[in-house]
């Protein structure tokens, strides 16, 4: 997810635990990938307003854990309001904190395997970095 500020942008991380990656989910039966992709975003941040205006491209993750690949795509928003909703399956949110962050900033949260898919999204989206719209790497957290 990438939010722009004239030529420069910030990116959104979303923190489970202690682990920082982007919005990604389960695919459900019959639905594409990209749908997918769509749907999580909508259901983990709130937002619905995307662009993905490099249509389907994607990157994958090198295997990991039990030999799971996450598969990112790159969409622009203009929105920032970020919702970190309650999950019918788990009763709480999925995700404990959100932030917009200038990718130079995001590479210092994000685990080994997600720093390829990282910088294919910035040169991908041509981003230079701009601070986060709330300031540097202003945490959202939800209240527990």
């Amino acid at each position: 997810m990438v939010h722009r500020v004239k030529d420069r942008c910030v990116c959104l991380l979303l923190r489970a635990y202690n682990y920082w990656d982007f919005p990604k989910g389960l695919v459900e039966l019959g639905e594409a990938s990209f749908q997918a992709a769509r749907r999580e975003v909508r259901e983990e941040t709130g937002l619905s307003r995307l662009d993905f205006r490099w249509g389907p491209a994607y990157q994958e993750t090198e295997p990991y854990g039990r030999g799971k690949v996450a598969r990112y795509y790159v969409a622009e928003t203009r929105e920032t309001h970020v919702v970190l909703p309650v999950s019918p399956e788990l009763g709480r949110p999925e995700h404990d904190e959100y932030r917009w962050l200038a990718f130079d900033e995001a590479r210092s949260l994000v685990a080994p395997r997600v720093l390829p898919i990282l910088d294919w999204a910035e040169q991908l989206a041509g981003c230079a970095t701009v601070p986060a719209p709330d300031g540097p790497g202003t945490p959202k957290s939800v209240p527990r």
